[in-house]
């Protein structure tokens, strides 16, 4: 009898962490997920917002111009999206070696509420030091995830909190501030890397 009450419990446990996973990917990759816009993300040179980055300098469009650019949207109160896609962003850029400083690379959260300049800086200080956390009032956050067409949502959660769905994809932009691609969430790194080698070489031919 004991036997069959552990075993009880252990498939109740193996189907409490089933369903845990299966509710994160809904809300990342599954009909949970913030609905795309479903337009092609506009070109930077057409983007107008000004936010401040986690060393506390204004930045707008102008700013990523002239460089290709990796930009991913989250918030630093994300418990595994977040810093599974910061992780693996520092480790494309590991990969890319030297080639990384011609890159631009921003993280823009979805949450200045609760991320301010500050709060941004410690949380990007933990992952590739190539990366820039920008943050500003909700109105500017609004614009520059339109231009993107990213979207995100705040979700109340138990006790009065929230939490924000967000969309999952790394976007890739030219240096002369075109879309060039995105890359997935979970996405493999022998296809991410390519993928940013692409904007690199973008940037060649765009100087040529």
């Amino acid at each position: 009898m004991r036997r069959r009450t552990i075993a009880g419990y252990g498939a109740v446990g193996a189907g409490a962490i089933a369903l845990t996973l299966f509710v994160g990917w809904w809300r990342v990759d599954g009909p949970g997920a913030p609905e795309p816009i479903g337009q092609r993300p506009m070109a930077l040179t057409e983007m107008d917002f000004r936010l401040t980055d986690h060393e506390g300098n204004e930045v707008g469009p102008e700013t990523l111009i002239g460089r290709p650019t990796m930009a991913f949207f989250g918030f630093t109160y994300c418990p595994d999206v977040c810093p599974t896609t910061l992780s693996d962003i520092s480790g494309w850029l590991d990969d890319l070696g030297d080639e990384a400083k011609q890159l631009n690379v921003v993280f823009i959260t979805v949450d200045p509420e609760r991320d301010t300049v500050e709060a941004i800086a410690e949380y990007v200080s933990y992952f590739h030091p190539a990366i820039r956390g920008w943050t500003g009032p909700e109105g500017q956050i609004a614009r520059i995830a339109d231009g993107f067409r990213a979207a995100y949502e705040r979700v109340p959660t138990e006790g009065g909190d929230y939490t924000m769905n967000h969309t999952a994809s790394v976007f890739l932009f030219g240096a002369a501030g075109p879309f060039v691609t995105m890359i997935d969430y979970h996405e493999p790194r022998e296809f991410a890397v390519p993928k940013i080698r692409r904007a690199l070489e973008e940037e060649t031919e765009e100087a040529t």
